[in-house]
């Protein structure tokens, strides 16, 4: 199993076309890419142009398909990419089980 982290600045006055597109990614990767477990994106309570993305796959060859469909590539590499003053993420492995329902569950 891989999972994602990723933090996103958004430029000012770009967070709110950041959310919305977040939004459709979250149903594009639930219709499109059963290797995606959990994909889940917030934005900051504290400054508004934060968003924090926390993705679960089943393997690294899920992560990695998931980076090469067309609507990551349209949406995050072609509309948010170019909107953020900063984007980092970092590739882990989840070490406990999620508890409080199943993985399903936290699918968008």
């Amino acid at each position: 199993m891989r999972a994602l982290l990723a933090r996103y600045v958004a430029k000012q006055g770009q967070d709110g076309l950041v959310e919305r597109t977040l939004r459709v990614m979250a149903e594009a990767v639930r219709r499109n890419e059963p290797g995606c477990l959990i994909y889940r994106a917030s934005r900051s309570t504290e400054d508004p142009h934060v968003f924090l993305l926390y993705e679960e796959y089943e393997d690294e060859a899920s992560l990695l398909a998931h980076r090469g469909t067309p609507h990551f590539q349209e949406l995050i590499e072609g509309t948010i990419a170019p909107v953020l003053e900063s984007r980092e993420r970092e590739i882990l492995v989840p070490l406990l089980e999620p508890f409080g329902g199943a993985p399903e569950a936290s699918r968008p």
